[in-house]
């Protein structure tokens, strides 16, 4: 009884809490958990036509032919090549913009820059890959610029070389003010006692940052890093899907394009699902190791040991 009414009193406490979780426990298992039970076909020659309990089962034969099919190891590569690039140029800026914003004194000019840095966030892929045409594409503002200069042109937007880097400076003006909130959230953490006393000791901006920011900041910058490991193979499927014709499947092929194109697109559902098993397999191990090594320099990561 005492349990009982312990667990109402709980309920009636937090159901504001709990409402309003309702709505995302809903999505997740929506569109998360519930189609997990899809993964099925991975291991059948999947005809919608008849469903999955009478599609012909193959076994392991949709992951032989992903293992021998040369498309698809090019696909991982440039999936890898671009989440590396991603996680060295577009991780640190954040907390460099952290930093910048938290250093003003002004709260006025430091809320409009984080509104203006916030506000990409809210573009679709359509709009933000339209914007950067209209600045890089062949008649955009910087090949009008070289042209009226004489100094050629530079197909910035067409360039398979300069791809990865196109794509990461996408997402850098997109996600960087999303990251620059949570960086700011976890500086207002921070006991400013801790700044005072350091001042007072004789302690330098810079001192201060390393000594004090820095490690405050520790925790949630091995959090966001872990979550930026384990999600290192989605690299933007719409982003890849938009402009793959401008560049060519073999610099714009990533795992999720692969599956679409080489599994939806040719109606062999199977092979597509074998390609999303295996980024999930390696995606969770990848989290698992991030977290591993999270444990090691003395941070919780994800979960406690």
């Amino acid at each position: 009884m005492t349990s009982r009414l312990t667990w109402r009193i709980r309920f009636r406490r937090d159901r504001s809490l709990i409402l309003m979780t309702v709505p995302a426990i809903v999505l997740l298992l929506l569109f998360n958990y519930l189609p997990m039970f899809g993964t099925v076909t991975a291991f059948e020659y999947y005809d919608p036509l008849v469903g999955v309990l009478h599609s012909q089962w193959v076994g392991v034969d949709n992951f032989t032919a992903l293992f021998q099919d040369p498309l698809f190891w090019e696909s991982l590569e440039n999936t890898l090549a671009i989440s590396a690039i991603q996680l060295v140029l577009f991780f640190p800026i954040p907390i460099l913009l952290a930093l910048l914003v938290n250093s003003i004194l002004s709260p006025r000019i430091r809320n409009i820059l984080q509104s203006i840095t916030f506000l990409p966030h809210f573009f679709s892929w359509v709009l933000v890959i339209t914007l950067f045409q209209q600045m890089l594409g062949g008649a955009g503002l910087l090949n009008q610029f070289l042209r009226a200069h004489d100094l050629g042109v530079w197909s910035v937007m067409t360039d398979p070389a300069t791809f990865k880097l196109l794509v990461t400076s996408q997402v850098v003006w997109k996600d960087a003010g999303w990251g620059l909130i949570i960086f700011l959230a976890a500086l207002a953490a921070i006991d400013q006692n801790l700044y005072e006393a350091a001042a007072a000791d004789g302690a330098g901006r810079w001192r201060r940052m390393w000594h004090i920011t820095l490690p405050g900041l520790r925790a949630v910058i091995v959090f966001m890093l872990v979550m930026r490991v384990g999600n290192a193979l989605n690299v933007g499927f719409e982003q890849m899907l938009i402009q793959r014709y401008a560049v060519g499947h073999d610099a714009a092929d990533v795992l999720d394009t692969f599956a679409f194109y080489y599994g939806i697109g040719t109606n062999n559902y199977g092979y597509g699902a074998a390609a999303g098993i295996f980024k999930s397999i390696i995606s969770l191990l990848m989290i698992l190791g991030a977290n591993k090594l999270a444990h090691a320099f003395g941070e919780d990561g994800l979960y406690r040991k």
